[in-house]
């Protein structure tokens, strides 16, 4: 009569993990054929669940390698029998005393059993055909038991890998903006307590190069976008005080100048392509004003819908301006003023605020003589108005 015994050889004792597991394993539904190796992978996803470590697992891997079949079914023969030395050498030589200890785990964590004989030694006996009727030493069913459950942790911590990945990039993005807006107001000397709000985003950027768990990124999330929310407001104040000076001047050139030809948008159009001045190349064109082009782009998506290039260069941008400025109504001299008094790049950063706004401006023309008249006095920066466009929902990444 064959009897499989329950209990381990030797001192080893029954234990109640023991017992619960061989009691979930009798009572277990007939379970689907699944891979050895996709429930390896798995559990190698999900090793911190079941308390694995890495030599655990190798012990693991070097088992199933014993198991000639690639599946793991209800009705096979699951046991694996090697003698030390083989699985030793199979574990890539690790010492048995080791080899004992990693074995000792995986039973503890319910992942194998071990299926001993009267004298503890592992073997297997066959019929008079040769085929395999009893073996005694590692029983891999419980892997096939725990299937669903070792899948179901692997997809939990593959999803919270992924959230964890997502969060660091959004505190990435948020302290890059931050410093560069910080950087921006240092530059352009607007109003505000921007050193203070530097120092509060130096230990932010500094916890970056350490390993963070998810508390810890939600946290800083939390302080990022405090710090964001307050440098909006300090930027939203300094663009209304801008615009609403700039807006101010171009509407009292336009009435002290009735005669201008920027009141008539329609014979600019008409005349655009003839007289649209194109900027010199040099170094004046091609130098980067503080304020970055990727943030330009960003703040006015339009640009690349009346672009014939892929707006890379400051040089494109201002290529892009000359252009639109006569479909936007604003004549040669105007344009010209522009480029002379504030120079290409900010003129053109201008323009291209401008048209991502055109609904709301009456007059292009004199808009843009009344940012020349402010930045001929050192008054315009076209910053803000890129910050306003910023801060609007219509505001894409580029």
């Amino acid at each position: 009569m064959q009897h499989i015994s329950l209990t381990p050889f030797g001192r080893q004792s029954v234990t109640s993990g023991l017992l619960a597991a061989r009691q979930r394993a009798e009572t277990a539904p007939a379970l689907p054929r699944i891979d050895k190796w996709s429930i390896f992978n798995d559990l190698r996803t999900a090793r911190a669940r079941f308390g694995l470590s890495d030599r655990d697992l190798a012990v693991l891997y070097a088992l199933l390698t014993f198991l000639p079949a690639k599946v793991l079914e209800d009705d096979a023969a699951l046991v694996v029998f090697p003698s030390n030395a083989s699985l030793s050498d199979r574990a890539h030589g690790m010492a048995e005393s080791t080899l004992r200890r990693h074995l000792a785990a995986l039973v503890a964590a319910g992942l194998i059993w071990r299926q001993d004989s009267p004298n503890g030694k592992r073997y297997a006996a066959r019929d008079a055909s040769g085929a395999l009727s009893l073996a005694f030493g590692f029983d891999l069913r419980p892997l096939l038991n725990r299937a669903a459950e070792i899948a179901a942790a692997a997809a939990e911590v593959t999803e919270a890998a992924e959230t964890l990945r997502r969060s660091r990039e959004a505190l990435v993005l948020r302290l890059r903006d931050a410093a560069k807006l910080i950087a921006y107001g240092l530059e352009s000397a607007l109003p505000g307590n921007w050193d203070g709000l530097a120092a509060r985003l130096l230990p932010l950027r500094a916890a970056l190069r350490r390993k963070m768990d998810m508390e810890t990124i939600t946290r800083l999330l939390d302080q990022a976008g405090d710090i964001l929310r307050a440098l909006n407001r300090m930027v939203c104040v300094a663009t209304e005080e801008m615009v609403g000076s700039a807006a101010h001047s171009g509407r009292h050139h336009t009435n002290s100048k009735p005669d201008s030809s920027d009141s008539e948008p329609c014979q600019e159009m008409a005349k655009a392509a003839a007289d649209t001045p194109e900027p010199e190349p040099g170094p004046e064109t091609e130098a980067e004003p503080v304020l970055p082009l990727y943030i330009v782009l960003k703040a006015c998506p339009d640009l690349r819908l009346y672009s014939r290039t892929n707006l890379t260069s400051w040089r494109d941008l201002v290529a892009t301006a000359a252009e639109l400025r006569g479909m936007m109504g604003i004549s040669a001299s105007a344009w010209e003023e522009a480029l002379h008094v504030m120079g290409p790049a900010p003129a053109a950063i201008a323009v291209s605020a401008m048209l991502q706004r055109i609904g709301s401006i009456q007059n292009p023309g004199g808009y843009l003589r009344a940012l020349s008249a402010r930045a001929a006095s050192g008054g315009f920066s076209p910053g803000p108005m890129i910050m306003a466009l910023l801060n609007r929902p219509t505001a894409v990444a580029a």
